[in-house]
C-alpha cells in the first residue's frame, strides 16, 4: 500500500503521553455502548491474548455498571496531533484523510454532508462518552461522542496473535469503524440501539451482526472509492483486507478461544459474512448494497 507522502487528516489526537490507564481503586461507570472491529468477539479473545476477564470487556460495550480506574479522569480539552516522526500514527492519519475524502464525496452525490470523527491514539485505558475504553476492546467507535479509539498496540496483536499481517489489513480496521460513524450519521446506529430491551438477546445479537457486517461492507465501499482516486494498493494489499475480516470472524473467534462455535452467540457474523459484506462494497463502491439489514 503505497501511503506515504499523501495528505493526513488534522482529526487525530494523541493521548499516549496522557497520565493514568492503571492504578487503584474503582469507580462506577454507565456509560453507551461502543462499537467495535471486534467487541463481544474481541472479548472472547481477550483472555486468551491479554489475560483478561471478558466480562469486563462485555460490561463496558454494552454500557453496564463496571470498574473502572479512579485515575481515568476527562481530557481537560483535546489531546495534541502525533509526533511528525512517528510512522504508525502517520498511516492512521493517511488512511483517515482518505476515509474523510471519500465519504465526503460519497455523502454529497448522496445528498448530505459528512462531518468528519475524530480519531485518538490512546494506550491501555481512555475516557470516552461511552464508558472507559480498554485497549482490550480492540479498536472501537463511540456515537456519543463521535471518535475512533485506536490502541496501536493492537496492530501487532492484529498481526501476530490473530494472524491478519499487512498495512491494508490495518486500514480495513480503520475503515470499518469509520464505517460505524457513517451509521451514526444516517441514524442507523440509533435505531437498532432503540430496539435494546425491547427484543430478546437473541434478536440483539442478531442485529448487532448485522450492524457491524455493514460496517464491513462500507469499509469495502470505501476501499473501491479510495484505489479509484489514489490507485495506491498494490498486489496482495485486497487479500490482505479479506484475510483480516476472515480473521476476526466470531466462529474463528471462538474455535481459537474455546475450542467451540456458539453461532447464537455471534455480534459481529462469521468469517465467511465478514468476508462476503466486505467484498460486496469493494466490488460496488455502492453504499445501496449495503443493506444487511434486510438480507437473508
Amino acid at each position: 500500500m503505497k501511503w506515504e507522502g499523501q495528505d493526513q487528516s488534522s482529526n487525530v489526537e494523541d493521548r499516549r503521553g496522557e497520565a493514568g490507564g492503571g492504578g487503584g481503586g474503582g469507580r462506577r461507570i454507565i456509560g453507551g455502548r461502543g462499537i467495535g472491529i471486534g467487541s463481544i468477539a474481541i472479548a472472547l479473545v481477550a483472555g486468551w491474548v491479554f489475560g483478561i476477564n471478558p466480562l469486563t470487556v462485555l460490561g463496558l460495550l454494552s454500557g453496564g455498571g463496571v470498574e473502572a480506574p479512579q485515575s481515568q479522569q476527562a481530557p481537560a480539552g483535546p489531546a495534541p496531533r502525533p509526533p511528525a516522526s512517528d510512522k504508525a500514527a502517520a498511516f492512521v492519519s493517511t488512511v483517515l484523510r482518505d476515509t474523510e475524502q471519500v465519504w465526503g464525496k460519497v455523502m454529497q452525490a448522496g445528498g448530505t454532508t459528512y462531518r468528519e470523527p475524530k480519531l485518538v491514539l490512546f494506550r491501555g485505558a481512555t475516557p470516552t462518552a461511552c464508558g472507559t475504553g480498554e485497549s482490550a476492546m480492540g479498536p472501537f467507535y463511540c456515537p456519543g461522542d463521535a471518535k475512533v479509539y485506536v490502541d496501536l498496540d493492537f496492530f501487532d496483536t492484529l498481526s501476530k496473535r490473530l494472524g491478519a499481517p499487512g498495512d491494508f489489513a490495518q486500514a480495513y480496521v480503520i475503515a470499518h469503524e469509520v464505517g460505524h460513524h457513517v451509521q451514526n450519521l444516517m441514524g442507523i446506529t440509533a435505531k437498532v440501539d432503540a430496539m435494546r430491551g425491547k427484543v430478546s438477546e437473541a434478536q440483539m445479537n442478531a442485529l448487532s451482526v448485522r450492524v457491524e457486517l455493514q460496517a464491513d461492507c462500507l469499509a469495502g465501499v470505501w476501499a473501491h472509492h479510495s484505489q479509484q482516486g489514489k490507485g495506491w494498493l498494490e498486489r496482495g494489499d485486497i487479500e490482505e483486507g479479506l484475510n483480516a475480516a476472515s480473521q476476526i470472524g466470531d466462529d474463528t473467534l471462538q474455535k481459537a478461544s474455546r475450542g467451540r462455535v456458539v453461532p447464537e452467540s455471534f455480534t459481529h457474523g462469521s468469517s465467511q459474512q465478514r468476508v462476503t459484506w466486505f467484498r460486496r462494497g469493494l466490488d460496488t463502491g455502492s453504499f445501496n448494497q449495503c443493506n444487511t439489514f434486510d438480507a437473508k
